[in-house]
């Protein structure tokens, strides 16, 4: 499998509302991620990103293919050493390893470009556990559980915080 991080662009507008409208997908991400995800949805993404001078959300392609979306926020004021990274596969593309390369690829990725970063994580909905392996084969551990802190599709709940120390 070829997979790269890329940055987004026009053509992917029609690939990404057929891998991204998926509940089983926006089941695992934050509310900003519309369900369901439409053509409009699709392009403000990719135009947003086209603006943006510093790439910190790429499209996942696996042999010249689109299969998901990831990215890397990086914090400000007493947080700027910290970095959260997300992602997202297409279902098509599950149980093949590709999230765990993304993530190693996401890490490569602020190594090399944000070599002031310390500290990596995620935050992961307590009933996402192929997140939590991906993260955990990747090197993260689990920092801390956070109770009711999240509220999902009318449902609190606990949310998890995995965390990769690079120095």
């Amino acid at each position: 499998m070829n997979i790269i991080l890329r940055e987004w662009s026009k053509g992917d507008i029609e690939p990404l509302v057929i891998l991204a409208n998926n509940k089983k997908i926006s089941d695992n991400l934050r509310d900003h991620f519309p369900y369901p995800y439409n053509l409009k949805d699709a392009g403000e993404w990719i135009a947003i990103n086209q603006t943006k001078t510093l790439i910190t959300n790429f499209a996942i392609e696996v042999n010249k293919e689109l299969a998901g979306g990831c990215g890397i926020l990086l914090k400000e004021d007493i947080y700027r050493f910290n970095a959260e990274i997300g992602y997202w596969i297409g279902e098509k593309f599950w149980n093949k390893g590709l999230a765990t390369h993304v993530v190693h690829l996401l890490i490569q990725e602020i190594k090399l470009t944000h070599p002031q970063i310390v500290r990596i994580y995620a935050e992961i909905f307590e009933h996402n556990q192929a997140s939590m392996k991906v993260l955990e084969k990747n090197g993260f551990h689990l920092e801390s559980v956070r109770q009711k802190a999240v509220v999902k599709n009318n449902i609190i709940m606990n949310d998890q915080v995995w965390v990769l120390i690079l120095k």
